[in-house]
């Protein structure tokens, strides 16, 4: 299926060109956060004073999501996107290239708040040519974004290994992504585009305005909160599951690096084949099942008897998880769309966005208070708990209508691959 108007051949660029970006945003975010060690070491940056940086970014992010809100009504995202990937890009080069700690905290700003605004950007331009298609493309989106973050985490260990600076390493991986980008961004396709536009583009602005007015956050507010437990489930993964395989599960220091590796092409497969899944068996059930597998996956760790084990519960957790994020981002285009507010959809995503810096905030420090203060065998328990909330909203996801709704003029079907 293709939107009324818009060439097969116009999509498919669309999708392709949105993918190559979910990637470069992957690969750029895993060679910041896998190389913070580093990061700490050159600017001389306390470890008091680290997680004040490391809140800083997500705080920003969410700030920039905001911003991208209202930006986006004068705006359309796919420029959004075009013009901040870039400097995203460009301040990831910065943090590696900055002289001294004021330097490294202004780059590290300028990362946080264009990353909110492309993290934004990027998923509204994703539930948009979901739209267009007429079919689940998201998981595929959200999965190029894995295969991003393997390739990122692998050039940082290059980096280390042949102990590279920072400089040297980010410097000739921005010079080529970051004029990719830009490039990228010609063929994008956002529901502007991908639909009639109004003779009158005053009238346009108003009907948007008062379409994302009337959608508030009451309609949002359980995909917020499946949004926020996803990430707190995310973050625990990313900063315990060493720690937890060499202090509670007794591996060698070598093996306690191996789960997130293995939780990274575990998410990758899942969001693979997740489309096909949500095709075959609607969002909801796929929903459900990534829920019940997630919490098998740390109900597996918290019982684990040793590394191997808790191994396997961090692998069930890569292929629950890994379908829930992409999920929630299309239900709030489709709530969106389903209310006859189709102008609300921007505004939606841009707000439950907010939430995915949310519970990457709370998870992390969340599990270390619960671990010092009680297990760590225990907090692993806690975000298994708040994931399985995501099965008292699953009808969220898959409202009991077909994607376009009932009264929603269906759209005429063509070959876009």
């Amino acid at each position: 299926m293709t939107a009324p108007g818009v060439p097969g051949a116009q999509l498919r660029h669309g999708r392709g060109s949105l993918a190559l970006s979910f990637f470069i945003q992957g690969a750029v975010f895993a060679l910041l956060v896998t190389r913070i060690p580093a990061i700490q070491d050159r600017y001389g940056i306390s470890d008091g004073l680290l997680p004040v940086f490391l809140a800083a970014v997500p705080v920003l992010a969410g700030a920039g999501s905001v911003v991208t809100e209202h930006l986006v009504k004068r705006v359309r995202p796919s420029v959004v996107l075009r013009c901040v990937q870039p400097v995203v890009c460009l301040a990831l080069l910065a943090v590696g290239s900055a002289g001294s700690m004021a330097q490294v905290a202004c780059a590290l700003a300028v990362f946080g708040l264009s990353v909110g605004a492309l993290d934004a950007s990027m998923n509204m331009l994703g539930v948009s040519l979901q739209r267009a298609y007429g079919r689940s493309i998201m998981l595929g989106f959200h999965a190029a974004y894995s295969l991003g973050g393997i390739a990122g985490a692998s050039l940082a260990w290059v980096g280390a290994h042949w102990r590279l600076s920072l400089a040297v390493l980010y410097g000739p991986v921005v010079l080529v992504l970051a004029p990719l980008a830009w490039a990228a961004g010609r063929w994008f396709v956002d529901q502007r585009t991908a639909g009639p536009e109004p003779a009158d583009r005053q009238a346009m602005a108003y009907q948007e305005g008062t379409a994302k007015a009337s959608f508030g956050m009451r309609l949002l507010l359980p995909l917020c909160l499946v949004m926020a437990f996803a990430y707190i489930g995310d973050s625990t993964v990313s900063n315990w599951s060493a720690k937890y395989l060499q202090d509670v599960l007794g591996s060698s220091e070598q093996l306690a690096t191996v789960p997130y590796n293995v939780y990274m092409v575990t998410t990758l497969l899942g969001r693979s084949f997740g489309d096909l899944g949500v095709r075959r068996f609607g969002a909801a059930a796929v929903v459900r099942a990534g829920t019940v597998v997630a919490a098998g996956g740390f109900a597996l760790v918290a019982a684990a008897p040793g590394a191997w084990t808790g191994m396997a519960g961090f692998t069930l957790l890569g292929l629950g998880l890994c379908v829930i994020v992409p999920q929630t981002f299309a239900a709030a285009g489709r709530l969106a769309y389903d209310s006859h507010r189709p102008g609300a959809s921007d505004a939606a995503i841009a707000r439950l966005n907010i939430f995915n810096y949310v519970g990457f905030l709370i998870g992390s420090p969340l599990v270390g208070a619960l671990g010092d203060a009680w297990s760590y065998r225990g907090a692993m328990l806690v975000p298994m708990a708040l994931v399985l909330v995501t099965l008292v909203y699953a009808r969220s996801f898959d409202p009991g209508r077909e994607l376009y709704g009932d009264d929603h003029e269906r759209p005429r079907t063509a070959d876009v691959g």
